[in-house]
């Protein structure tokens, strides 16, 4: 088929059907299409949209351009969990060995930051000697061993995404549901995953700028999913405050650590994570009734077997053996810790959370290019959340920075983002989506 007669279809707003899809990804996977021609399919779809069936179709094509996994002789369900993105979400790195403490095999494919947001393969890169490039013969000895991996995606899985993804992030299209549905699902249909769940951030740190948007997003996730035949749920939660009391790298495995290992918890981050694990577990088939999966999760996180699980991955992939006795002995540590003070006192009745990822990024914690290495020990730790108290005596904030320069630059940054009144705010809702059948619909 000619890539031209497929642009101009979908140029005038018709709807292609999966033979010209998947004609479409093979040129795309082979290199026969141009950039010129993929970017204007990429604009096409951006102005005119796709139907389910399109959507689904694209997916299931991108998925097909490289290598599956395959996971046979496995005594539980193969599942993963993945993030729209955020300040502060940590989750990844305790859900994957918490859901396999419950009997499920994670092999999560982990993303590096992207804007303002933390990536967690960048977090695990601050772990001395952990592989988070693996080749996909590791990546299955490691999950059949321990029960849990993360590690970033390779160029076997799903290679037809990675040149979408590259040209549609330098043609301004990223943001187009379908394309943003199929770049996701994708490298999750490669994986060979029986169920997914989905946490579809939702506020001023979300990477979609509208509520609406957001929704129609979890929605599109889970329709297509279960569409491909996965079976998908998708959950809102709050990104209107930083997730847990970190951001950056190495000092959110810190807060990870801790939570893993029963000290102490900020109670969001410990409520996100255990509701998108327990909805994993009932989702997987391994318990039938929510209740006793949130109980198993519960049992799990309390006894240390994940903790034990995370310990297990991190030595298995090259890391030491003691992170969880000896955190501050291998994750690194900026040399300067200061206070964000506001001024006035009350309490926090609106972040600007996006500011905040760009104060850590600015700090060296992300890049402002793909090319710029990461300073694994900056960031902020002790953040306030909504509705929580601030004063002389109560900073927002710690900003850990290389420079007093780097500092005095980010706490400028946070001090315009924090909004402080008398009274807190309402407290930000989190709602399930949807939940389908592991079989096409």
């Amino acid at each position: 088929m000619l890539p031209q007669e497929i642009i101009r279809k979908k140029r005038d707003g018709q709807a292609l059907d999966a033979a010209e899809i998947a004609s479409f990804v093979e040129g795309l996977t082979d290199g026969r299409i141009t950039e010129g021609q993929v970017a204007a399919l990429a604009m096409a779809v951006f102005f005119n949209g796709m139907s389910r069936a399109e959507t689904v179709a694209l997916t299931r094509a991108m998925a097909a351009s490289g290598r599956r996994l395959r996971w046979e002789g496995l005594d539980g369900p193969v599942v993963d969990k993945h993030s729209t993105g955020g300040v502060g979400d940590k989750v990844s790195l305790i859900l994957a060995p918490l859901v396999a403490a419950c009997g499920a095999f994670v092999p999560m494919i982990s993303g590096r930051g992207l804007g303002h947001t933390g990536g967690t393969l960048d977090k695990l890169d601050s772990i001395p000697g952990y592989q988070t490039t693996p080749d996909l013969e590791r990546l299955d000895q490691v999950v059949r061993a321990v029960g849990c991996a993360m590690i970033g995606q390779t160029g076997d899985l799903a290679p037809a995404d990675r040149r979408l993804y590259a040209i549609r992030d330098v043609t301004a299209t990223v943001e187009s549901i379908p394309l943003l549905t199929s770049s996701i699902l994708s490298k999750k249909l490669a994986e060979g995953l029986d169920a997914l769940v989905m946490d579809v951030k939702l506020g001023s740190g979300a990477f979609l700028p509208t509520g609406d948007a957001t929704r129609e997003l979890a929605t599109t996730l889970v329709e297509v999913a279960n569409g491909a035949g996965l079976s998908c749920s998708a959950l809102l939660t709050d990104m209107d405050q930083c997730l847990g009391r970190t951001a950056g790298n190495a000092i959110e495995v810190r807060e990870a650590v801790e939570l893993l290992t029963g000290q102490a918890a900020e109670p969001r981050l410990r409520e996100v994570t255990l509701t998108l694990a327990a909805e994993l577990v009932a989702l997987s088939g391994l318990e039938s009734e929510p209740a006793a999966a949130r109980r198993r999760v519960e049992q799990a996180l309390a006894s240390g077997a994940a903790a034990e699980r995370f310990a297990r991955m991190v030595r298995a992939l090259g890391g030491p053996g003691d992170l969880l006795e000896h955190p501050a002995r291998h994750l690194t540590a900026a040399p300067l810790r200061r206070p964000v003070e506001l001024g006035a006192a009350g309490v926090v009745s609106a972040i600007d959370v996006r500011a905040l990822g760009v104060a850590v990024v600015a700090l060296g914690g992300g890049r402002q290019r793909p090319t710029d290495p990461i300073d694994h020990a900056v960031g902020l730790t002790e953040v306030k959340g909504l509705g929580e108290p601030v004063g002389p005596e109560q900073p927002f904030a710690i900003v850990h920075a290389r420079s007093e320069a780097a500092a005095a630059a980010a706490i400028g940054r946070i001090r315009a983002a924090v909004s402080v009144a008398a009274a807190p705010p309402a407290a930000a809702a989190r709602t399930v989506i949807g939940r389908g059948a592991n079989s096409p619909t």
